[in-house]
């Protein structure tokens, strides 16, 4: 009873899949709480309103908390139940799924309210803290999680880009704090005070509050600008290309799962659920998933048509195979 209890749970608190009403009525409510306390957050910032509401603020605050705690005891409980048989272990699997980014994500949207019990926080900050609320949503969003793929798979990438552009922050935060010292030596007084200039120049954002008067400080300035465009650009075109690979990944692997599909010829109510779960699980839009399906049956039925031996189409003259003959599929 506790097993078939705890798969049910987990079932409901897991995304929802496509004609699970009651999960997707759960999913709807925890989204739309979550919204509510970006919302709580960013109006309680307001000071009058703060006041005029606060005790608004704080029942809502209560009933927050009581929901996302509810909600992270239910996951923690029925972890064990997942595919996959990671967590299947009652003590070691909980750990296990404890310290993964979703737990943990869930985790730090309640500490803040306990902590505030036993440790004296700032009200200020103890509020911002709750915008680590914000981050749930990734559970739920195809965007962000398709956002974390990239960052991980290319992470090799990121990591050497952020390399480059640490030495040439400290080259150009150098090379400033030698052309500019003895002319301005409040503004570039050491290396570390200059790295304000570099960071503003590398990024072209350019604030203008400090500046090279020096000429050789301005012709210095001038390439450190030039390389800052280009490395800028570097992981844009990194994140750009991943995005890309990304999204064509998605729609292969739709592709592979409708080709196995349609190996039979016919489509099953039960693989027709497949097919669905994994559309929005990739987050695949129908109209994407029509278009692969419709490549899918056009090549197919190519296939079918073909001669085996030439590869042209059965009805032409030039097939040399004239005895082999198959039926157009219908």
């Amino acid at each position: 009873m506790p097993q078939l209890m705890r798969k049910r749970v987990h079932k409901f608190v897991e995304l929802s899949k496509p004609g699970d009403r009651g999960g997707k009525i759960f999913d709807v409510f925890i989204i739309s709480l979550i919204g509510l306390n970006v919302l709580a957050v960013i109006l309680g910032s307001v000071k009058n309103i703060y006041i005029d509401y606060q005790a608004y603020f704080n029942w809502f605050e209560v009933f927050s908390v009581a929901v996302f705690t509810t909600e992270y005891l239910l996951r923690l409980w029925a972890c064990v139940e997942e595919a996959g048989g990671r967590f299947t272990h009652p003590v070691k699997g909980r750990l296990r799924f404890a310290v993964t980014p979703m737990a943990l994500i869930d985790l730090a949207a309640i500490l803040p309210f306990y902590l505030s019990m036993f440790v004296s926080l700032d009200l200020r900050f103890l509020r911002a803290l709750r915008l680590v609320r914000i981050l749930k949503l990734t559970r739920y969003s195809s965007a962000i999680n398709l956002l974390l793929n990239v960052f991980k798979d290319e992470s090799p990438a990121f990591a050497a880009a952020l390399l480059i552009l640490a030495i040439i922050l400290v080259f150009a935060s150098t090379g400033i704090y030698l052309f500019e010292h003895k002319m301005q030596p409040e503004t570039f007084s050491s290396i570390p005070s200059a790295v304000w200039w570099a960071v503003a120049t590398l990024t072209t954002v350019g604030y203008g509050d400090v500046i090279p008067i020096t000429t050789g400080g301005k012709i210095f300035g001038i390439g450190v600008m030039i390389v800052g465009i280009g490395m800028v650009a570097l992981p844009a075109g990194i994140l750009a290309s991943a995005f890309s690979q990304q999204l064509h990944q998605r729609h292969e692997d739709y592709k592979e799962l409708v080709d196995d599909v349609l190996g039979d010829g016919k489509v099953s109510l039960d693989e027709h659920v497949v097919l669905e779960n994994m559309r929005v699980n990739l987050g695949l839009s129908k109209e994407d998933a029509q278009k692969i399906m419709l490549r899918v049956v056009r090549e197919e039925f190519k296939r079918q048509e073909a001669c085996p031996h030439c590869g042209e189409i059965l009805d032409s003259d030039s097939c040399p195979a004239d005895s082999w003959r198959v039926k157009k599929r219908v």
